[in-house]
């Protein structure tokens, strides 16, 4: 687990933590060759995040400096609410 990691599942609410955990697992990197890993295995945090940035970074398994495409694997978890809820 990286810094930030460690320091945001230390002070949020556990259920908050689980949440940030589980959505970062969801969210995916991928090289042009087909090499992915998920965002929290990088020990980064993507968390009630849209779009779908790049990054360029260097591939553990191809070994050269690409950009990688980050995306979220809509099987891993159900769509951000939009924040407007009804009582």
């Amino acid at each position: 687990m990286s810094f930030s990691q460690r320091l945001f599942t230390a002070i949020l609410p556990r259920r908050w933590a689980e949440s940030m955990e589980a959505e970062s697992r969801s969210w995916m990197v991928r090289c042009p060759c087909g090499c992915e890993r998920s965002v929290w295995e990088l020990g980064g945090i993507r968390w009630k995040a849209s779009g779908q940035p790049r990054r360029y970074m260097r591939c553990p398994k191809c070994g050269q400096l690409a950009w990688h495409s980050v995306t979220r694997d809509p099987a891993a978890n159900p769509p951000i609410p939009s924040g407007k809820y009804h009582v």
